[in-house]
């Protein structure tokens, strides 16, 4: 097929869900519940950490990079897959779509930095109680921050960029959003680099976040094996176990989307909600796990509650 521009006004076709007569508004308004529920929930653990004083703390600032990045995972996928549903329609300009892969990978990359910064946090607060507030600076707490968002970035940065050096010569996305292994499919040049570059920064951002999260939890399950207070024992037990558990779910989730486009037997549309999860799941289930679950928080959520109530 012959090379198309890479102008703005270029128009790339999605390849949407097959929906039955009259399912598409039931979806559009589940999917519109979703999103508000999930947009709801990170911006009041937000707005929580940014207004309460007694959440500005270490532990409370690596967790606001969370809902944050959180907040850009599910904005930046389900209003235009939902629009498409409701509006039967299958059109994205090239640049948009570029953009929106870009945002959905940083926000990929951004939870497995900010889970691995989160694990360490608990790991020097748990296994060094005494030393966490002079370990735990705010300088060192903003090198943290800064590492967390500044190597998502780069390495985003990195794989988006190669896109450009390759003529593009189809416009069917094979997806129902962008993301950069779609993007590659439209190309007709020789995408060894691109897929090399790929799979280094998967490999180094998977090796950064598993090495850090194992390495914490495992000093923290030895430290809470040595301990004789058993009610610090089951704390520590309980946020590691439901920080591992959505550690675990995205992981699963992701690495099947990831494998997916290496192999051409696996159905589109498993393909398509599997990598769809991956942006809806920890929106959704991340304020809880970290936020209601985290004893500061819910107390300091009913106290704000209570007081409005007696108003």
């Amino acid at each position: 097929m012959e090379n198309q521009s890479f102008g703005f006004n270029s128009e790339l076709r999605l390849d949407p869900f097959i929906i039955p007569p009259g399912g598409k508004y039931p979806i559009f308004f589940l999917g519109i519940v979703i999103y508000f529920l999930g947009i709801f929930c990170n911006l009041t653990l937000l707005t929580l950490i940014i207004i309460q004083r007694n959440l500005h703390k270490p532990m409370y600032f690596i967790l606001f990079s969370l809902p944050l990045n959180d907040l850009i995972g599910i904005t930046a996928m389900l209003p235009k897959v939902l629009s498409d549903i409701v509006m039967e329609t299958n059109k994205v300009y090239y640049p948009l779509c570029v953009l929106q892969g870009f945002l959905l990978h940083m926000y990929g990359g951004g939870v497995l930095f900010i889970l691995a910064a989160m694990s360490f946090d608990r790991y020097v607060a748990i296994c060094m109680p005494l030393r966490y507030s002079s370990f735990m600076t705010p300088r060192v707490i903003m090198c943290i921050i800064s590492l967390i968002w500044g190597l998502d970035f780069v390495l985003i940065v990195s794989l988006f960029s190669l896109q450009t050096r390759l003529p593009r010569c189809t416009s069917a996305i094979m997806n129902v959003f962008c993301d950069n292994p779609s993007l590659l499919k439209l190309t007709c040049g020789n995408t060894t680099i691109n897929n090399v570059v790929g799979l280094f920064n998967t490999a180094a951002m998977q090796l950064v976040s598993v090495s850090v999260q194992t390495f914490s939890y495992v000093k923290i399950l030895i430290t809470c094996l040595v301990t004789s207070k058993s009610e610090a024992k089951t704390k520590a037990v309980n946020t590691c176990v439901a920080q591992l558990a959505i550690f675990i779910m995205f992981e699963v989730v992701g690495t099947f989307t990831i494998l997916s486009h290496r192999f051409k037997d696996v159905s589109a549309d498993l393909q398509k909600i599997m990598g769809m999860l991956i942006f809806i799941l920890p929106p959704l289930l991340n304020p809880i796990v970290y936020g209601l679950n985290t004893s500061e928080i819910r107390s300091t959520l009913l106290r704000i509650f209570k007081n409005k109530v007696s108003l």
